[in-house]
């Protein structure tokens, strides 16, 4: 008889991927954790492979173009700072914790993405705040639980210096051991983004982000404790999966300079600009005052998508008129295009089925959105950090992440095969005897365990 866990606890760890399970297997509590459960060491995540798509995938089994999550942040390009997609409403299907609610389950997510007004009780909604006038605790209280919110800040929010790391995890982590020892959820949705952060600062394979990993198994190892103080670990299961990896960046290209020299977008002119607060300085996330376009990109980092006015209505002079441009850019390499996808192969991938186009980059380049000039080294630009970043093709050597389980209803054991991000939404879905619906997902069989529960051991 299958075994159903009385409490599943998913802890994404953020930009960590395979190339990092040699280290972590070095150090005590990821060692543990490994040899005693069941590890996928291939995992493609999903395309465009950034934060938002991807985390939804992990909890609907769907790709990004059907669960509706295509990109971390809305195409404005009339506003500086564009907002990201950070309530559930953005979501198109059901979700691993809507599931769980309707069965009377307990549900807790910190800093998990698009989780914004989603009713789970005990929340902590990862919201960008990208206007000087917002406050972050108040977005995020009109996002999420007031109360336990504010009691999370009264406790723990000394801990916290804006987004920056290691603080901001020190935060979450202690908010998380006050969750499990409080409240005992049943599903806990936790994330983690130390790593992420230092790969953009500094690199892929800077040692700030193997520091950043060794804390990470120290979070492991006080989040492993506090479960055992609060229920019986033969009924419980722990998660722990990466979302994408990063590669090294050097060059910028902003293609909507391009595009504004070809005469199919116009920007306010840089008196309008001040008076209505646009920068122009290619501040991320989105477009900096872009008045009006017939094309405009908005970037994914790694990989860049292209829109046209009136999609679909759009003349099919202005769509040859735009994809002759950038079949001619990708010609040259000086603008970073590896590839050049149609919308037809955007959506086979898994990426936005509206977009016209959809822009690889080539190793070593990032696209961003803003416009004034169209190229920049990273080491030049110091209103945002590059160094490492995402958002490329999933299926890149060396560019995978992982998943992994241990505890109730997990069969220990290598999974050598490749596996994509969604098949971990209904492998999970099955782990707690949940229904995703139509998913894209394959159930990874060979991790679920029909009889036996491994105990996990400190």
């Amino acid at each position: 008889m299958k075994k159903i866990p009385d409490r599943v606890m998913v802890i994404s760890l953020d930009a960590v991927g395979s190339r990092d399970l040699e280290f972590m297997k070095t150090l005590p509590h990821f060692k543990a954790f490994f040899e005693k459960g069941a590890l996928c060491e291939h995992v493609k995540s999903v395309y465009p492979s950034i934060t938002y798509p991807a985390h939804t995938s992990i909890i609907t089994g769907r790709k990004p173009a059907n669960h509706g999550v295509i990109n971390n942040t809305k195409l404005q390009p009339d506003r500086d700072g564009a907002d990201w997609i950070c309530q559930r409403k953005y979501i198109k299907s059901t979700t691993l914790y809507d599931e769980a609610m309707k069965m009377g389950k307990k549900v807790a997510a910190l800093l998990w993405p698009v989780v914004g007004q989603s009713k789970i009780p005990y929340s902590v909604p990862e919201i960008m705040v990208t206007r000087k006038w917002q406050n972050q605790i108040l977005v995020n209280a009109l996002n999420g639980p007031l109360f336990y919110q504010l009691d999370l800040n009264r406790r723990f929010g000394h801990l916290r210096d804006g987004i920056r790391q290691p603080a901001l995890d020190n935060f979450t982590h202690a908010s998380a051991l006050y969750t499990i020892r409080k409240y005992n959820p049943d599903l806990f949705l936790l994330h983690f983004t130390d790593a992420d952060t230092n790969r953009h600062i500094y690199g892929v394979d800077h040692q700030k982000a193997q520091d950043a990993i060794r804390r990470h198994d120290e979070r492991l190892g006080e989040l492993l404790e506090a479960l055992a103080e609060t229920g019986d670990m033969e009924k419980t299961t722990v998660v722990l999966l990466g979302d994408h990896y990063q590669k090294d960046a050097e060059h910028i290209v902003y293609l909507n300079e391009v595009l504004r020299k070809e005469g199919l977008l116009e920007y306010l002119p840089q008196a309008q600009k001040e008076r209505t607060g646009a920068t122009g300085d290619h501040r991320r996330p989105g477009d900096s005052g872009i008045r009006k376009w017939k094309a405009v990109t908005k970037t994914c980092d790694g990989s860049c998508y292209v829109y046209l006015e009136g999609g679909e209505s759009a003349s099919e002079a202005l769509k040859e008129q735009v994809r002759s441009l950038f079949d001619t850019l990708a010609a040259r390499p000086e603008y970073g295009i590896a590839k050049v996808f149609s919308q037809n192969e955007a959506a086979e991938l898994g990426a936005d089925p509206a977009c016209f186009l959809m822009l690889e980059a080539a190793e070593g380049y990032v696209f961003l959105d803003g416009c004034g000039q169209e190229f920049k080294e990273v080491k030049d630009e110091k209103k945002h950090t590059m160094h490492g970043t995402h958002g490329y093709l999933p299926d890149a050597d060396g560019y995978g992440t992982f998943f992994a389980a241990c505890g109730c209803g997990i069969s220990p054991g290598i999974i050598a095969r490749t596996i994509e991000l969604w098949d971990e939404g209904v492998t999970l879905a099955k782990l707690m005897g949940l229904d995703l619906g139509d998913a894209d997902g394959q159930v990874i069989g060979e991790m679920l365990e029909q009889t036996n529960a491994v105990r996990i051991k400190l």
